[in-house]
Formats: C-alpha cells, sequence, structure tokens
C-alpha cells in the first residue's frame, strides 16, 4: 500500500502557514498541473494529490485534525478518495467542465433493446413454432427517412459552431482565465440545425412504430428461457446498429405430462390385476400412442423407460425419453360381487409379516 505524502510537503508551505498562503499555493500549483495546461501523463496524479492536500488544510477542522494525527480522524468530515467523479466535481466548480468528460460528440450509438413476453403450449415448446408478436420500437421516420428534415430541404451547418459541433467558452475562475471545449448548444454537438422539420417526427427523425414480427421458436425451450431476436430493437441512433428483441418465455402445464430437462414424465395409474398378472396397455405421448407392456408383478413406482420420446435437445443436441411410472390405485368402491372376490383372494394370499 503507498505511503501519502505529507499535505505541508505537497503544497510546498510550511506547517504554520496562514490560511491566504495555503490557498495561494493551491492556486500556483493547481495552475500549473491543470490536465487541461500540462500534457505530462504525470500531472493528472499530481493534480489530483493537490487536490486532497488542499481539502484538508483549506478546512479548519479536518486541518486541526491532520496536525495532531496525521490524518483526518472520524467526526472530522473526512475527505474522499478523489476518483475522476471527485476530479470532476472540483474542475466544474473551478474551470467549467473536467478534462476527463468528453463532449457530446455525436458518435454512432446502438439502438434501445426491447424485451416482451410470450406463452407458449407444452408441445409448442417442445417441438418448437412460429409465433406472431407486437412490438413497439423506435424507427427512422418514414417520411423523412431519420434525417428529420421537410422534404425537399436538407440540414443546414450550425452558424453558432460552423459544423464542428463543439464551441470553445472562456471563463474566470480563481486560477485565471481558462478555456475549454464543450458541445455546441444550438446544435448539441451535430454540427447541423434543421430550419425547416419534417411534419411527422417534427424535426426528430424518428418515430414509435407499432410492428407486427414473426418469431421462431426453436424445439426445447422451457418455461422461463430466454430468446434473443438480434436487430429486432429500436434503430440506432446517428447511423448505429439497431438494438435487440428480448423473448421471456413461459410455458403452459400440461394436463398430463410433466418434464424434467429433455424428458417427459408420465403417471400410469394401474389397478391391481393388472399389475399382478401384467397387462398390454396403450398409453400417451408426445408424438401420439403407443403400447407398453406392464409384467406381471409390477410394484407400484416402477418406472418404464420409452427411448426417444421425449423433448428434443436445444441445438438439436439429441433427444430425451418418456418416464412412465406406475401407480397402483386402490379400489376405493366396491360392489357385493368385488369384495367376495378379493375376500377370497385374500384367503389364498401370504400374509405379509413385519420385519
Amino acid at each position: 500500500m503507498a505511503v501519502k505524502r505529507d499535505y505541508y510537503d505537497v503544497l510546498g508551505i510550511a506547517r504554520q502557514a496562514s490560511e491566504d498562503e495555503i490557498k495561494r499555493a493551491f492556486r500556483k500549483l493547481a495552475f500549473q498541473y491543470h490536465p487541461d495546461r500540462n500534457r505530462n501523463p504525470e500531472a493528472e496524479a499530481r493534480f489530483k494529490e493537490i487536490n486532497e492536500a488542499y481539502q484538508v488544510l483549506s478546512d479548519p477542522d479536518k486541518k486541526l485534525s491532520y496536525d495532531r494525527y496525521g490524518r483526518v480522524a472520524e467526526g472530522a468530515g473526512g475527505f474522499a478518495d478523489f476518483g475522476f467523479g471527485g476530479l470532476g466535481e472540483i474542475f466544474e466548480s473551478f474551470f467549467g467542465g473536467s478534462p476527463f468528460a468528453r463532449t457530446a460528440q455525436r458518435a454512432p450509438q446502438k439502438g434501445d433493446s426491447l424485451r416482451s413476453h410470450l406463452t407458449l403450449s407444452f408441445e409448442e415448446a417442445a417441438f418448437g413454432c412460429q409465433k406472431e408478436i407486437g412490438v413497439q420500437r423506435i424507427e427512422n421516420c418514414p417520411i423523412c427517412h431519420g434525417i428529420g428534415c421537410q422534404q425537399g430541404t436538407n440540414p443546414q451547418t450550425c452558424p453558432e459552431c460552423r459544423g464542428t459541433g463543439q464551441v470553445r467558452k472562456v471563463q474566470q475562475s480563481v486560477f485565471g482565465r481558462f478555456s475549454h471545449v464543450t458541445a455546441c448548444p444550438r446544435c448539441e454537438g451535430a454540427g447541423t440545425v434543421i430550419s425547416h422539420p419534417c411534419p411527422e417526427c417534427h424535426g426528430r427523425g424518428k418515430t414509435r412504430t407499432k410492428r407486427k414480427l414473426t418469431a421462431d421458436i426453436p424445439a426445447g425451450v422451457d418455461d422461463g428461457y430466454r430468446l434473443c431476436l438480434d436487430g429486432e430493437g429500436s434503430v440506432g441512433m446517428y447511423g448505429g446498429p439497431p438494438g435487440d428483441l428480448y423473448l421471456d418465455l413461459s410455458v403452459k402445464p400440461h394436463e398430463l405430462f410433466r418434464r424434467d430437462g429433455v424428458d417427459i414424465l408420465y403417471d400410469l395409474p394401474i389397478n391391481f390385476a393388472q399389475a399382478a398378472v401384467g397387462d398390454e396397455i396403450e398409453i400417451p405421448t408426445l408424438l401420439g400412442k403407443t403400447s407398453l407392456r406392464i409384467p406381471p408383478g409390477t410394484q407400484n413406482g416402477k418406472v418404464f423407460n420409452l427411448k426417444g420420446k421425449g423433448v428434443p435437445g436445444l441445438g438439436g443436441r439429441g433427444k430425451g425419453d418418456q418416464l412412465v411410472r406406475a401407480v397402483v390405485v386402490t379400489p376405493q368402491h366396491l360392489d357385493r360381487n368385488q369384495r367376495r372376490l378379493f375376500e377370497e383372494l385374500a384367503k389364498t394370499l401370504p400374509k405379509e409379516r413385519e420385519p
């Protein structure tokens, strides 16, 4: 960790220096190392150090704490660790602008990205589909094509900045006269002005437009998946690319199936007789009905795996299975004959004993 220099040494003054001496020393050094005047790469850090010293020694409470303890004690107000943000405020106060702040030049900017929500059925998410969606986005004006002028006219060179988009201002401060460059207030940095604005967009060159888009939903998406449609957001500024459209997907539950990644889960209810002696049952899948053989002695919770009957993986990476779980259903209502048959069967079956 770097050790900070003594603040008195930084300003080049004695410890008994008066307020006027502190101020004069700061003004001289700040003028010398101000980045607008000093292009040395080390001037920036030096100016930061000078400011930090002055912030402490010009404040009676902070100065007293520093003289006693060699630092600013808590309760004396403290001082910020001057990064670019702190220096920016100081420059703004003293010189009318920060050397680190760039003027508002019209560089290309990407358009705003948009978000929308789309609900899919279970099958649409599993196998993919095309969906039509409505969006509102910023587009170039259809009348002036983004120029902002009436038809037959063009933007004119700004008379204030003569097309540069910048103006130089001179400001008097405690350090003397300083000049700094800012964005032209008349054209806002564009370098041109519009004398005859387009009646459709009122000179902005942009309009808010409703559009119908077709989204290709890939097979295998799931609830909570976010799909990005590149370039379907708002138009860019100053020749920049358009933004993107993000679709947040939700999937409706299915009345028969559940999903675990690329696998489909299905509970198959069977009765005691089917579980005991076996059966051949037709069951539903996402691809249609298929036959499943229940072997004799099937226990409750037994899982059967139907290969390839699940959901396609995103990007075509394989395919899941359908997992069929046998659920042995105990009858709740028996007629007299059914009850008699169960009672006779019970007499022939061994009693299950506790371990």
